[in-house]
């Protein structure tokens, strides 16, 4: 037999094979497509406890019935107590045949009007994994790429970044009394019947799509207070990002998930109508606590729905005497706990990933008498400029099932520009907690040793770090101080003081000093202390000294972890009267006390005065807010300001 040829040997079905090989058990080629995919599984966050066998008590095509049932009742109208017709799967793929009861679910009221919306069918794509979710993105939303690291590139379209003008709340009965309305609060008013015209407008457009995806998963790593959330939305990259961001329950907790405890309506590709009354552009995010609902109309940022979780959290944990915190928070080997709070650019990000402390989060958590939660089960990290030296651990998180917005890649080999500006500045990569080596599975920690406040003082006159008692920690924790440099395209050089309430001002739903009085209560219970640390200028304001240097702040953070500062010897300074150690091993003694490093004492003196000022003119929103039965603490959070 010549050596190209191959041998055809008889099979036991009485038919020739080449080279002997048996067939494969297919007589279509959709019969051999289906056999190249195995039974799915839900993607989970993993969790360090050993989870039994997956036993439903019910047949799965009961489970999709009662799953089909609880989301049309979601997308139902709130006037014509119609939801869509739902069958689960991809309308691209031939819907197998099956009775007409078994293949969707709607539900409606025996009276109800039909609609054409009533008489067509919605596919739900319920909790894909992230392949599927690649596919979906990449096969119909434009802008999406596979880039060389394996991670889904895509596009948001004209909004960059969140919208907080156009973010509101249903002022009711309840909230009236219960919320911050007024100067300085991030809560913007509209009424009920408002809301319920986005509601509609948000529902139809989803109902109208031929499919729609539908994220059910969880808040809060603790199980004692954990949230149920359903994300509907008509985006692969919506569905995917909070695949990643928030924690994703097993198959067993999925099949039992049951009502959510919350719903978020993703119409952000549909815009608002701006004839609405409260509507000022065509984009609002609405938010109704009565009803435990958020919209989404006219921006596709997807961190609205990140922070707009957040807020719920903000205002339900509260309640229950949880503090919900804007912050990182990490553990050391020996179990001692650090929540780090800090707004853009002060280093928060950097300081709280620790290659040798345990990453409970980076962004949102909670203290309750149970200790501390991570919120999340993913990372929302901003990649403009990010180069694996500086960031190794965001940098290796980059892969295949993490999201990145607005980056700038090759068109060719799909490599990454991350210093590339030409879409946004505000790029960002989301991917699950677990992506990073050294994060703590589940990510729970015991209560707080250390509250380390962290501020980017360019006026360069606040010490590099202060241990706080506890009325100046209320006082730094409510002003959220730091300040930035103006660009040079608007002309300003000096410095622009910045102060959001609580290290997160946009986020808070009650007022700010609501927050503080629990903060306190909880750091005078489990004896945690407060410390001020500032990652800015030394010598100098901004264009005349220089940043305090990355290694030395290091070494503070590392002083603090190791409880050497709490015996060290410490003097006080003028005018914010903080507490400042002589000598911090590593770090210049010279540079612990500000003074000294200013050549021009005088000047010194007058920069500081102006940003003491500047501390008491942001306060004064504050002053008349009475904490305590008598007031008592209001004054004690005042005299913990800066004096004359």
């Amino acid at each position: 037999m010549a050596a190209n040829e191959e041998e055809v040997f008889p099979v036991g079905d009485g038919m020739c094979h080449e080279g002997g090989v048996a067939p494969v058990k297919a007589r279509t080629i959709h019969e051999l497509h289906s056999l190249q995919k195995k039974k799915k599984s839900a993607p989970t966050t993993p969790t360090s406890a050993s989870a039994g066998p997956f036993l439903p008590t019910i047949s799965e095509d009961e489970l999709h019935w009662l799953q089909l049932q609880s989301i049309s009742t979601s997308l139902a109208s709130l006037t014509r107590e119609l939801g869509p017709k739902l069958v689960k799967g991809d309308p691209a793929r031939k819907v197998e045949s099956a009775a007409p009861q078994q293949q969707y679910h709607q539900y409606m009221s025996p009276t109800a009007i039909p609609t054409d919306t009533s008489l067509k069918l919605t596919h739900v794509l319920h909790n894909l994994s992230p392949a599927e979710l690649y596919e979906q993105a990449i096969k119909y939303e434009k802008g999406s790429f596979v880039t060389s690291s394996g991670a889904l590139a895509t596009l948001l379209g004209a909004k960059t970044g969140r919208s907080p003008k156009d973010k509101r709340v249903v002022n009711d009965e309840a909230t009236t009394q219960e919320l911050w309305w007024g100067k300085g609060s991030p809560n913007i008013e509209m009424d009920e019947h408002t809301f319920t015209l986005n509601r509609e407008r948000a529902v139809d457009y989803l109902n109208s799509l031929d499919k729609v995806f539908v994220n059910d998963q969880f808040l809060n790593w603790d199980p004692e207070h954990r949230i149920k959330v359903r994300i509907i939305s008509a985006r692969a990259y919506h569905s995917l990002f909070m695949h990643n961001m928030c924690i994703r329950p097993t198959p067993e907790e999925l099949a039992n998930f049951g009502e959510p405890d919350f719903t978020i309506y993703n119409a952000g590709q549909f815009p608002c109508n701006r004839y609405t009354h409260y509507m000022t552009s065509s984009t609002s995010i609405d938010l109704n606590l009565a009803r435990r609902e958020m919209v989404i109309l006219g921006t596709q940022y997807a961190g609205e729905m990140k922070k707009g979780l957040f807020g719920v959290m903000h205002y339900l944990m509260p309640k229950k005497g949880i503090l919900s915190l804007h912050s990182g928070c990490n553990m050391g080997k020996d179990g001692d706990v650090a929540l780090f709070f800090g707004l853009s650019g002060t280093g928060k990000t950097t300081l709280s990933t620790d290659q040798n402390r345990y990453l409970i989060g980076d962004d949102e958590h909670c203290w309750s008498d149970n200790g501390i939660s991570n919120i999340e089960g993913g990372c929302y990290a901003k990649c403009i400029d990010l180069a694996k030296e500086k960031e190794p651990d965001i940098w290796n998180a980059i892969k295949f099932g993490t999201v990145l917005e607005n980056v700038v890649f090759d068109e060719h080999t799909r490599e990454v520009d991350f210093s590339d500006r030409s879409v946004t500045e505000n790029t960002r990569a989301a991917y699950p907690i677990e992506y990073i080596p050294n994060a703590k599975i589940p990510c729970v920690a015991t209560h707080p040793k250390n509250i380390i406040l962290l501020a980017c003082d360019a006026f360069g006159v606040l010490p590099p770090m202060s241990k706080l008692n506890l009325a100046q920690t209320m006082y730094h924790f409510i002003s959220g101080y730091t300040a930035l440099v103006a660009g040079t395209e608007d002309g300003i050089k000096e410095p622009q003081a910045t102060f959001s309430a609580c290290f997160g001002a946009a986020f808070i739903m009650l007022h700010p000093t609501r927050y503080a009085t629990l903060l306190a209560e909880k750091m005078s219970k489990h004896g945690a202390t407060g410390w001020l640390v500032n990652t800015g200028w030394s010598g100098g304001s901004y264009g005349v000294g220089s940043r305090i240097k990355l290694n030395y702040t290091r070494k503070i953070i590392d002083a603090i972890h190791s409880g050497s500062l709490l015996n060290a010897e410490y003097k006080k300074t003028e005018v914010f009267g903080l507490e400042i150690p002589t000598q911090v091993d590593g770090v210049p003694s010279e540079i612990l006390d500000p003074i000294n490093t200013w050549e021009d004492k005088e000047a010194y003196k007058q920069t500081l005065l102006k940003l003491a000022g500047l501390f008491k003119n942001n306060f004064e929103v504050f002053a008349d807010y009475k904490i305590g039965e008598d007031g008592s603490h209001t004054e004690q959070i005042l005299a913990a300001g800066p004096t004359f």
